[in-house]
């Protein structure tokens, strides 16, 4: 495993694997303080590519002025033994200067998607995010690029960008990882004091009971789906609801009506964001188009 901190030395161990060939290249972006969630990104990736970077980047243009960014978590070392158990070939950890030697005076918005869930309370953070990966695409070069779904906003921000500007790299979505206990994995679990862990497992239990719900037509509208998500979020004290929606998916359009919603094209989203303390958790459950189907 080759460890690079430079644009110029990315691009030459790059050089390196496909003049060696070494297969497709794959790209698995990260801001660090890696866990199994990007473990299985990195297993992906090497199941599909002969060389696999994964790059490190807490990114402060995606951060809001009162976000976390200075705290963000970080441990270089963990890291980087994870990256080597996992079969990583190059490892990208650029600095702030290398990666905005400038201020940076061209962003890539992606318009509509980015107006509701995260980007509705977090005005700015999409255009941050598509802007590094962007970068990342043009610095790297994959065919595929990973990223997992539990920021499936995220995930569907980037296709529409990749799609737009006819980017030649396929986003490959892979599922949520979770602890034995049902919540997602996330960088900023840390965060959490045992008490706001024990009360955050009510995000993953109100997904499975309202989709349960659904399936079983215990939900018959898609407010009655949002109330129920409510209600059993709302049950733990520290819960404190940035929002609960049932969406289309990837086009994230607001549902309205009753189930089982026949005018959805393709997947159907319920995406969670709730804060406990200081810390904000994100979980959804998607629908595929043989499921939602399946509710008729």
């Amino acid at each position: 495993m080759r460890v690079v901190r430079t644009v110029e030395q990315l691009r030459e161990a790059i050089s390196f694997m496909r003049h060696t060939g070494q297969g497709a290249v794959g790209l698995v972006p990260t801001m660090g303080y890696l866990h199994d969630g990007h473990a299985s990104l990195l297993r992906r990736a090497g199941e599909m590519c002969g060389t696999v970077v994964l790059s490190i980047f807490v990114n402060p243009i995606q951060f809001g002025p009162n976000e976390d960014y200075e705290a963000y978590p970080r441990d270089e070392r963990r890291d980087l033994e994870l990256a080597e158990r996992e079969g990583a070939d190059i490892v990208f950890i650029p600095s702030v200067e290398v990666m905005y030697p400038r201020p940076i005076r061209t962003k890539i918005a992606v318009s509509s998607l980015t107006t509701r869930l995260c980007g509705a309370s977090r005005p700015g953070h999409f255009d941050g995010v598509t802007t590094v990966v962007a970068k990342l695409f043009n610095m790297v070069q994959p065919e595929y690029a990973f990223f997992g779904l539990k920021d499936a906003q995220q995930v569907a921000v980037l296709r529409q960008m990749v799609d737009d500007l006819n980017m030649n790299v396929e986003i490959i979505p892979c599922p949520i990882v979770r602890e034995r206990d049902g919540l997602a994995l996330s960088s900023r679990n840390v965060y959490l004091s045992a008490e706001e862990r024990r009360q955050a497992l009510v995000l993953s239990r109100s997904l499975q009971e309202a989709r349960k719900a659904v399936e079983e037509g215990r939900a018959a509208t898609t407010d009655e789906v949002r109330e129920l998500l409510t209600s059993i979020i709302s049950s733990s004290p520290l819960a404190d609801i940035d929002y609960a929606e049932i969406l289309t998916f990837p086009a994230l359009e607001p549902l309205e009506g009753n189930l089982p919603l026949n005018r959805a094209e393709g997947e159907i989203i319920m995406a969670l964001a709730v804060r406990f303390g200081r810390t904000r958790l994100i979980d959804n459950i998607i629908f595929t188009p043989k499921e939602v189907a399946a509710l008729v």
